[in-house]
């Protein structure tokens, strides 16, 4: 006996039918969690899963720490040196240099500025103007325990390069008439070094070069002592029409400026 369906009962089960093979195939949710231990060794496919897996994470790692999220850590993860490493080389730290370099670019191109020399542009020096990466890739890309002897050596042979699209921009400003202040966390010791690296680098001619007094001690936030050289400029006549720096502490604390640009650095971490 033929076994009869009645079309609109025949349409509902299709539609069933289609609705459970969806629902199978479907994969699980993504979770992106945090790599806290480094990938052991397996199989060649497990091996790039456990990679995959730990770029993933230390990507948002990175996030993290650009967006301020992520503070007052002393090193970066150790699974994650690799992840530095090759974003500090590759072309996404060049493009993301250059977007915020562009953008404060643009910004000051649209200033009414008033002619009179009063308009600065604050700018850290150490990962901002001057790039430390062959510093960082000698002592792990941040995995490392900073080295304090190794670095002042390294100040002191006054050969880091500078970072480019900062570079651009810093030329730029000085064609619109804004004049540049940087603002350090170098010690006051350190003057020369710094004032022979800026000038090999590039960096020309400035209004002023403020360099941390040797009083301030290694581990104590520098937010109050930027920020107070800042208040030094405004107490002066200055109007300070942007800041940059690598660090969120280079950037916050009352004037910060009437804008703020951050570059890149996933290496380090200064309060």
């Amino acid at each position: 006996m033929a076994l009869r369906i009645h079309r609109g009962a025949l349409a509902a089960l299709l539609l069933l039918l289609v609705v459970h093979a969806i629902d199978a195939a479907r994969a699980p949710e993504p979770r992106l969690e945090m790599v806290t231990t480094a990938a052991s060794g397996g199989a060649g496919h497990t091996a790039g899963r456990a990679r995959a897996a730990a770029s993933t994470g230390c990507a948002s790692w990175r996030l993290g720490v650009e967006t301020n999220n992520i503070r007052g850590w002393y090193s970066i993860p150790a699974e994650c040196r690799g992840y530095v490493s090759d974003y500090m080389f590759g072309d996404q730290f060049r493009q993301d240099c250059a977007v915020a370099a562009r953008e404060a670019a643009a910004y000051a191109e649209a200033l009414e500025l008033a002619g009179d020399g009063s308009e600065v542009w604050v700018f850290d020096i150490d990962d901002t103007v001057l790039t430390n990466l062959p510093y960082y890739a000698d002592t792990g890309f941040g995995a490392e325990p900073y080295n304090a002897t190794y670095f002042d050596e390294y100040v002191a042979n006054a050969t880091a390069p500078p970072l480019p699209e900062v570079l651009e921009l810093y030329e730029k400003l000085l064609a619109l008439g804004i004049k540049v202040v940087f603002i350090t966390g170098r010690h006051d010791y350190q003057r020369e070094p710094t004032v022979k690296n800026l000038r090999s680098a590039g960096y020309h001619t400035w209004e002023k070069l403020v360099l941390k007094p040797s009083s301030l001690t290694l581990g104590s936030s520098v937010v109050p002592y930027k920020s107070g050289e800042r208040q030094k400029l405004v107490d002066a006549g200055y109007r300070i029409v942007g800041n940059m720096g690598d660090q969120w502490s280079d950037l916050v604390g009352a004037p910060e400026g009437d804008r703020t640009f951050k570059v890149p650095d996933p290496m380090y971490y200064v309060g």
